[in-house]
């Protein structure tokens, strides 16, 4: 070959070669936010990372990934291409066992006063790699998202840069007195308890519902909800109704499916997506059946009976509900067992608490309903428990006998990954060379990494990988903006239920004067914090009062009154005065304002055997007690001999049944309030708005029905019949027109 020749080639050479070896355009863009980086980019997902994390961006095939191990190479777990389950089998292969017991661990209760992390915050994340906190108050939703900030930006640059997953309560609880402003915007938007929610009997709102609080929790940095609460509520006692749906298995369903498909689902799509909030469904399963009403977070509460045999009932809401879902998502991604002691239900005999259970977990849960999402602890249940009586202390029900370190490898032979309020590795290692000791090294590692896979695919389905970080002006535009705070509220006014209108003595449709007598507020024991105040003042804000009605402070004067009353307050069921006298401690809980002698209880309780009792009979027939605020009733009944025929109205701030006898004669009409603002319900009393609620439970007609009720069993009481021929049952309620008979009465109340 001539030297021309080779010449003319080689230009040609480079050029083919150039071709073959060039890099694709790049695609992606980033600007900075804040304190952090967003990359947008054409066909692919935002991105975000802090400088300060130490992670950087690849580009593959013009796309950006983030390196956040930061081995300038793009493993599987970094790459968004691929799915869910294939990122999370890669990721928990890599992870240490420190790493993942780090994942099993679910914080305490964690306040956010101010955007920075707490000198514990960050040991628990850093040296216990925790990744799942719980928040509670908040100072501001901007406060919220610079701390979320602050928290990923801290995670992202440790160990293999996993996201934190923030969980909480439930959030959306009203305040009573604030006026509602339809203009205005609020902290979050508010809506009805749980328990009013299902007294508008639609699911459909429950799904408004939910896909509102999905971009309200998103907005704050939460991507996991600890809820819904889908027990059925079959003991009319129980301290935790207020937190269900009711006592209807099929209403708790339809709730609890709508519930879990609008909190997953992200607009737009029908499946996952970075406006996706994990539900948490609790408590599987029998929880609504305690006996007496006495409830799980103390030892005296530990049993769930079922005398009915009843408890295969309770599994419906979850089974044909959360597990069942109509959207992409399927089945509601976490599931938290119940702290109770199912009693005498397991075929072995065997009697410990939910997250104990090998037959609640892994025959029930697993392999019965085949769901493979993560099973996270009530809180605290590995802690010692040395009292009857302190809701502060563990519940180890069922094992009390072992150490801290043998209920966490209980628990994780029980088929549960997580442990509620746990902030230490410790004995979750201890707990691992128990399995290595048992079954050896590969059987402990593949135990372990079987968990971590669950609990990092749920991070990884809400886009956390990808994106963890708040825009705080835009965390600001959407919490409680005017939009959601309209809804919330119409959502209140339709949870009000009207059980009494005595010859229509509601509306009120012109301007009255009316009285409404203060209302003494006794010091109330509370389980966390002290003592309520004991308090006399205006149950209802003048100021809002007076935009309806004239206030006059003379009864005689008034065209008629309102009366702001509470449900029967009691202890629950226990007294420590009463056992240092020589008794069991076991008192009854009652729904009656009256003095109260349970002549109609058991005369042997079906649970028994606590290890810190020297007894098995819990029995309280016979012993008698007295409601705390009877002072309600007595402001009733005096009010109404004040105004002689004039009518009285009742409000009733209520979070269960109750019986109405010692009140109901003295009221013209009834409103039932399931936590809503005072403004509601003067909307429905002025006749700007009509009720349309019905009872999500029975009102039964005295203690007597209530101590031979069934704990296991919904709607088996006798319900109570007013002065004017109702039966406050199930599914009853009234409109200006009467008795409320439409669509949803005739599906449900069958």
């Amino acid at each position: 070959m001539r030297r021309t020749e080779l010449i003319m080639m080689i230009p040609m050479s480079l050029a083919l070669l150039g071709m073959s070896s060039c890099t694709p355009e790049q695609k992606w863009t980033e600007r900075q936010v804040e304190d952090f980086m967003i990359v947008s980019q054409e066909d692919g997902p935002t991105l975000g990372y802090s400088p300060k994390s130490g992670v950087k961006l690849l580009t593959v095939d013009g796309f950006a990934f983030k390196d956040l191990n930061r081995n300038d190479s793009l493993d599987v777990y970094e790459d968004w291409r691929l799915s869910a389950q294939e990122r999370a089998a890669d990721l928990a292969s890599k992870l240490s066992l420190e790493e993942i017991a780090g994942l099993m661990l679910y914080s305490s209760h964690q306040p956010v006063p101010d955007k920075n992390l707490t000198a514990d915050q960050k040991k628990f994340l850093k040296d216990d790699h925790l990744r799942a906190v719980l928040i509670t108050q908040v100072a501001s939703p901007v406060i919220a998202a610079q701390w979320n900030n602050q928290m990923q930006a801290f995670v992202e640059g440790l160990d293999h840069g996993i996201p934190a997953n923030t969980s909480s309560d439930p959030r959306h609880e009203t305040q009573g007195n604030m006026e509602f402003n339809a203009g205005a915007g609020g902290q979050i938007s508010q809506w009805p308890s749980s328990l009013g929610m299902a007294a508008t009997f639609d699911p459909v709102l429950m799904t408004q519902f939910g896909e509102i609080a999905a971009q309200e929790y998103r907005a704050l940095g939460i991507t996991t909800a600890l809820s819904p609460q889908i027990d059925v509520a079959t003991e009319p006692r129980w301290w935790r109704f207020s937190g269900t749906f009711g006592e209807d298995p099929q209403l708790v369903t339809d709730m609890a499916r709508a519930y879990c498909d609008a909190f997953q689902t992200t607009p737009g799509t029908n499946g996952w997506g970075n406006k996706s909030v994990n539900a948490m469904v609790k408590h599987w399963y029998g929880y609504g059946a305690q006996e007496a009403g006495r409830d799980s977070h103390f030892s005296h509460g530990k049993f769930a009976v079922y005398p009915g045999n009843n408890l295969a009932m309770h599994k419906r809401p979850f089974a044909d509900g959360a597990f069942k879902l109509t959207g992409g998502t399927k089945m509601a991604s976490a599931v938290m067992p119940i702290y109770s002691i199912v009693l005498d239900q397991d075929p072995s005999g065997e009697n410990v608490g939910g997250s104990y259970s090998k037959w609640l977990i892994q025959q029930q849960l697993r392999k019965g309903e085949h769901f493979e999402g993560v099973v996270c602890t009530d809180w605290g249940i590995t802690g010692d428990c040395n009292s009857v009586y302190d809701p502060g202390c563990g519940k180890p029900w069922g094992v009390e006998d072992l150490t801290v370190a043998e209920r966490h490898y209980r628990v994780l032979q029980a088929g549960v990954d997580q442990f509620g309020g746990n902030n230490e590795i410790g004995p979750i290692l201890e707990a691992y060379k128990m399995w290595e000791k048992d079954f050896g090294k590969e059987s402990a590692r593949k135990r372990f990494e079987q968990s971590a896979q669950r609990l990092v695919m749920n991070i990884f389905r809400v886009g956390l990988f990808e994106n963890p970080y708040l825009d705080s002006k835009e965390t600001n535009e959407i919490v409680g903006k005017p939009a959601f705070m309209v809804a919330g509220y119409a959502a209140q006014v339709r949870s009000i239920v009207m059980l009494k209108n005595h010859m229509k003595a509601l509306p009120k449709l012109e301007h009255n004067r009316v009285y409404i007598p203060k209302r003494h507020y006794p010091s109330i024991p509370r389980i966390w914090g002290p003592p309520t105040e004991d308090k006399t003042e205006d149950p209802i804000n003048p100021d809002l009062v007076k935009k309806y009605f004239e206030i006059i402070d003379n009864p005689e004067d008034a065209d008629f009154a309102i009366c702001v009353i509470g449900e029967p307050s009691f202890s629950l069921g226990y007294s420590l005065e009463e056992a240092k006298k020589g008794g069991n401690g076991y008192l009854p809980v009652t729904l009656q304002y009256e003095y109260y002698p349970a002549t109609d209880a058991r005369a042997e309780s079906i649970g028994g055997g606590d290890p810190l009792e020297s007894f098995t009979n819990r029995t309280y027939k016979g012993k008698t007690v007295k409601t705390l605020n009877r002072d309600d009733m007595v402001m009733v009944q005096k009010t109404k001999q004040a105004m002689g025929d004039k009518n009285v109205i009742v409000i009733i701030e209520v979070s269960k049944p109750l019986v109405l006898s010692e009140i109901e004669p003295s009221a013209d009409a009834i409103l039932l309030s399931f936590g809503v603002q005072y403004q509601a319900l003067l909307d429905i009393i002025s006749g700007k708005s009509e009720p349309s609620a019905l009872l999500p439970c029975q009102l039964p007609a005295d203690m007597n029905t209530v101590e031979t009720q069934q704990e296991d069993v919904p709607r088996d009481m006798r319900c109570y019949l007013d002065a004017d021929g109702n039966t406050y049952d199930f599914a009853f309620g009234l409109n200006w027109s009467g008795i409320i008979n439409d669509d949803r009465v005739k599906k449900y109340k069958k």
